[in-house]
């Protein structure tokens, strides 16, 4: 079990707050013989799988590096590009590692801001009026908790879906948002948050979730 990452989104849908405790992504290396059986495509200035599906190797697995020489979007760090190395039968065998990249800033920027149009969505199809939105999306490999305060700050959380205390720990994040950002004299609301102190109580938050959720199965 595991608590994956945390964003804090204020009310204008803006990400203020965001930190990858456990984010860890498996990635697959394999060496492969020519000619190459995965079918391979350019996708958001990465190489990604389309087509074929080995090993642990997903559709949708970007090529993250090539006989240990790591990607940077469709070249390696030697400027070489991939798929034309890819394409070259004198290089093969040839070893390659697949897996999911890191979000980017603006990736998560970008998904915060898609997160609080679908939250207000979700409000307005409530049968009910004064809906509290999304609480939770719940997947086969993970599940995004949400609480939104009543001044429209929403924050959320990535876990294992066998991850418990996560309410207590919504509070709890809470509780360190108003200590150590809101009671700062140097933080201007609805701003980034960077403070050293509140990065260190968030972390010692997660970390007792973390224990007390192994603890309660």
């Amino acid at each position: 079990m595991a608590i994956y990452s945390v964003y804090i989104i204020n009310k204008a849908g803006g990400l203020i707050y965001q930190h990858d405790h456990n984010a860890s992504r498996p990635e697959v290396e394999k060496t492969f013989s020519y000619p190459l059986e995965l079918v391979l495509k350019i996708f958001d200035d990465k190489i990604v799988v389309a087509f074929g599906e080995r090993d642990g190797i997903k559709v949708g697995h970007s090529v993250l590096a090539v006989n240990g020489v790591a990607s940077e979007g469709r070249f390696l760090k030697d400027g070489r590009d991939i798929l034309e190395t890819l394409a070259m039968e004198e290089n093969y065998p040839i070893s390659i590692k697949f897996g999911r990249p890191k979000l980017t800033t603006n990736e998560k920027i970008m998904l915060a801001s898609m997160f609080h149009s679908l939250f207000a969505i979700g409000c307005q199809l409530s049968p009910e009026p004064r809906s509290s939105g999304i609480e939770m999306l719940e997947t086969d490999t993970f599940k995004l908790h949400c609480d939104q305060t009543m001044t429209g700050i929403k924050f959320v959380v990535i876990t294992d879906p066998r991850q418990m205390a996560v309410d207590g720990l919504l509070k709890k994040l809470y509780e360190v948002y108003s200590d150590f950002a809101l009671k700062n004299p140097f933080y201007s609301l609805d701003m980034p948050i960077r403070c050293e102190l509140f990065d260190e109580n968030l972390k010692i938050a997660i970390e007792q979730a973390e224990r007390m959720g192994s603890a309660g199965v």
